[in-house]
């Protein structure tokens, strides 16, 4: 007879763990522990939770999504709050029937699933973009292909036969690199070489824009069709083709928001963690990630068994726990709090060598709604006159500019519970180079912040704009660097290029101290919120692989999802 996994000796003591960060990575890996039995406490150095997602509330009443607002894929939220204690679900399928359906898509209505309703309420947004180009023509990319259709053939009639094929070969991409290896960890050579030949066969390898311009000529198209890889942080000309797949996600499942701000899908996930038996510390910074070789002994050189058995918070105070997990920046997390004796394949030269990603700019401001009525959607990009010069000023030459593209978030158009009545919330994001640029961003940020209203105003995106601003604030590289612990001020983590892709990527599980792993943004898959809950997802499966959980916990699935899934 199997043992009850709840009754045994080994689960008198549940195993600990602590991660170290509570943004959207750290939670939705909380959640999926506390699934798979453990005791989670996640520490987080800031006053409420979120990291990069962190939401501000204003004095005059203003609420503002401080960092992503884009929210795609929502079965992946529908699984976090699906899970309960000790009924970890991963055996199930990743991508269910179900949520592949030809309608799967919800266009109208609530968007989120049964489970996702007791938490938050999710929205769906069409058009998913409306991409203003320079010349003051634009395109509602909506996921629609009769739509896409007819805006190509209104802007760009030679390149209708074009988006045929690139629609077919970015499907191929989408199918084969995300449905199918979406939830690879590549940990280790043989895995990437594995999938090599199917890269290649699908031309997934060239760079997103090489990729793009195969199929469009008019540089519009190629700018429609490239420019979604800014928002991970990856640069269209250098990223790999891979990155077309985005192009299927959206159109597949939608991109949607949550009423409240993304700040109210991080609170709700903090509930879910909180209610699974979790402990979520604020204002609670890390100083050191504790390591000892395999006797409990210092670790005073690289090489050797080493184990990371805790923290030590920059209080003083030291929490021990059978795992530790950054939800951290992937080069700090190394190079300030794990000790350069205890790191051979993350060495200080390894992760200094490393491409960060751009850094970013972003204005929140609040506005009077009186005056003329805004041509602007909930999701606006804004292109500069010049595409592929200014991504090479800003992650290659790392200068500013004469002129910028920017991405114009107004939530309050669909959810004005953000601004006092009678006002509109937004913020505008501009990408600009990371701190290796030696830019002094008290002096260029407010130059900067100027030149973006007089553009927004006198081009007509909010007239009379200064005549109706009533909130004004901005954060700069600076930000990311000391608020947000990025190296550098990088606002995504490592760039990803090829040579940081895959199994060239940070791993999940650390290469150097057993029982420390990685998860979010700087981990494997990489960058966005969709990709930071797969991350915790693959951690999650990777824990429970060297912990050994027992089956009937790992893949377990609660009472009321075995009922739903006899119904279906």
């Amino acid at each position: 007879m199997t043992p009850d996994p709840t009754t045994t000796p080994a689960a008198a003591r549940r195993k600990t763990a602590l991660i170290v960060g509570a943004g959207i990575g750290g939670l939705s890996l909380g959640i999926r522990l506390q699934s798979l039995g453990f005791d989670t406490t996640i520490v987080e150095r800031l006053d409420q939770q979120g990291g990069r997602a962190y939401q501000k509330r204003t004095p005059d009443g203003y609420v503002f999504d401080m960092g992503p607002t884009v929210i795609t894929v929502p079965h992946f939220i529908e699984e976090l709050f699906a899970l309960e204690r000790d009924k970890g679900m991963l055996g199930e399928a990743d991508y269910p029937a179900q949520v592949l359906a030809p309608d799967a898509r919800v266009r109208e209505g609530e968007s989120g699933g049964e489970r996702t309703r007791d938490y938050v309420k999710l929205v769906p947004i069409l058009p998913f973009y409306r991409i203003y180009f320079d010349d003051g023509t634009f395109f509602d990319y909506d996921g629609d292909p009769v739509s896409t259709r007819r805006q190509i053939a209104d802007l760009a009639p030679e390149d209708l036969a074009g988006y045929e094929r690139f629609h077919a070969d970015a499907q191929a991409i989408f199918e084969r690199g995300f449905l199918e290896l979406g939830y690879t960890h590549f940990g280790d050579m043989p895995t990437m070489l594995r999938v090599v030949p199917d890269l290649m066969r699908l031309d997934a390898v060239r760079t997103l824009f090489s990729f793009t311009s195969k199929y469009f000529q008019n540089p519009k198209m190629r700018q429609v069709f490239s420019f979604e890889t800014l928002l991970v942080g990856g640069n269209p000309l250098s990223v790999p083709a891979i990155y077309a797949m985005i192009h299927f996600v959206e159109k597949t499942w939608g991109i949607h928001y949550a009423m409240g701000g993304t700040g109210a899908l991080v609170d709700a996930f903090a509930r879910k963690f909180e209610e699974l038996g979790g402990t979520l510390r604020l204002n609670a910074g890390v100083q050191e990630i504790l390591v000892t070789d395999d006797r409990g002994r210092p670790v005073r050189r690289p090489g050797g068994k080493r184990v990371a058995r805790g923290l030590r918070l920059e209080s003083g105070e030291e929490l021990h726990a059978d795992i530790v997990v950054s939800n951290g920046d992937w080069a700090n997390t190394y190079l300030k709090r794990v000790p350069a004796a205890a790191r051979l394949v993350n060495s200080d030269v390894r992760v200094k060598a490393a491409r960060q990603s751009m850094s970013l700019l972003v204005i929140y401001f609040g506005f009077r709604k009186e005056g003329p009525a805004l041509n602007l959607r909930h999701h606006n990009i804004i292109l500069g006159p010049r595409y592929e010069e200014l991504l090479t000023e800003i992650f290659g030459k790392k200068v500013l500019g004469r002129d910028f593209s920017q991405y114009l978030h107004v939530p309050t158009l669909t959810d004005p519970t953000l601004a006092p009545e009678g006002h509109h919330a937004a913020y505008t994001l501009v990408p600009v180079p990371h701190n290796a640029s030696g830019l002094d961003w008290s002096v260029e940020g407010p130059k900067l912040v100027e030149r973006v209203y007089d553009f927004l105003e006198e081009r007509g995106y909010i007239p009379n704009l200064r005549e109706r601003l009533t909130h004004s604030e901005f954060i700069t590289p600076d930000y990311f660097e000391g608020t947000l612990d990025s190296y550098l001020g990088n606002a995504f983590g490592p760039e990803p290029i090829l040579a940081q892709s895959a199994y060239f990527r940070p791993h999940n599980r650390s290469e150097d101290v057993r029982n420390l792993y990685m998860v979010g943004a700087g981990a494997q898959p990489g960058g966005g919120t969709p990709s930071v809950m797969m991350s915790a997802k693959m951690t999650a499966r990777l824990i429970a692989q060297d912990f050994g959980i027992h089956p009937s916990v790992r893949d377990g699935v609660p009472e009321r999802n075995t009922a739903d899934l006899a119904a279906d």
